[in-house]
């Protein structure tokens, strides 16, 4: 009988990083298109993840997400970065809308005697591809979004992080009593991504 033997891969800080701030640029691009923030037809289709997944052709848009992620990976790099939330709020009152909130646990004796970990590329994938079948099907489970809305990031990062410039100090932006919604998390093994979705309340759900 043949003996089978699981496939490890060497996870490493920067490759966790890497891996986990491409995860957020994939999942930014994918709540904007399924959360109608940006018409449909400025997105193009791309494979990743072993899914159809969709990318703004917006500059703007590609410009911050791209400066976001390159951000991200280098407080995830450092073991600074605690959560990520991405939030949508009303064009015209700024009322926030929904927080998709994405909490991160770091492992860290990795960040602090530079081990690594093992495991497998395929399954990583598979439990990312979970979230984004998740995040892709969000129109079925959150409130339609029928005003014209704008998006922000909110990274909560250690104390005694270095802030870019471009960066401001921010409130939480919360939403007053949220209905929510826990989806997948993924885990690196160095980085475990716990995810999140919380929205208003429709007042026509309420007794």
């Amino acid at each position: 009988m043949a003996s089978r033997t699981v496939a490890k891969d060497i996870i490493t800080l920067r490759g966790s990083a890497a891996i986990v701030s491409e995860f957020f640029g994939y999942a930014a691009n994918s709540i904007l298109y399924n959360r109608g923030v940006y018409p449909e037809e400025s997105f193009s289709k791309v494979k990743k993840y072993g899914l159809p997944m969709l990318l703004t052709q917006d500059e703007g848009v590609k410009s911050f997400i791209s400066n976001l992620t390159a951000q991200l990976s280098e407080w995830l790099e450092a073991g600074k970065l605690q959560r990520v939330v991405l939030v949508i709020m009303s064009k015209a009152t700024n009322e926030v809308l929904e927080r998709w909130n994405f909490s991160i646990e770091t492992d860290n004796e990795v960040v602090e005697k530079g081990v690594s970990r093992e495991k497998s590329d395929k399954e990583i994938m598979r439990e990312i591809q979970a979230i984004m079948r998740q995040i892709a099907s969000s129109i079925t489970y959150l409130p339609c979004l029928d005003e014209p809305c704008v998006f922000d990031v909110l990274a909560y990062t250690d104390k005694d992080v270095a802030v870019p410039f471009t960066w401001i100090e921010s409130d939480p932006k919360l939403i007053a009593n949220p209905q929510m919604v826990k989806l997948h998390s993924f885990d690196t093994k160095i980085h475990k991504v716990d995810t999140l979705v919380s929205y208003k309340n429709d007042e026509w759900d309420e007794e």
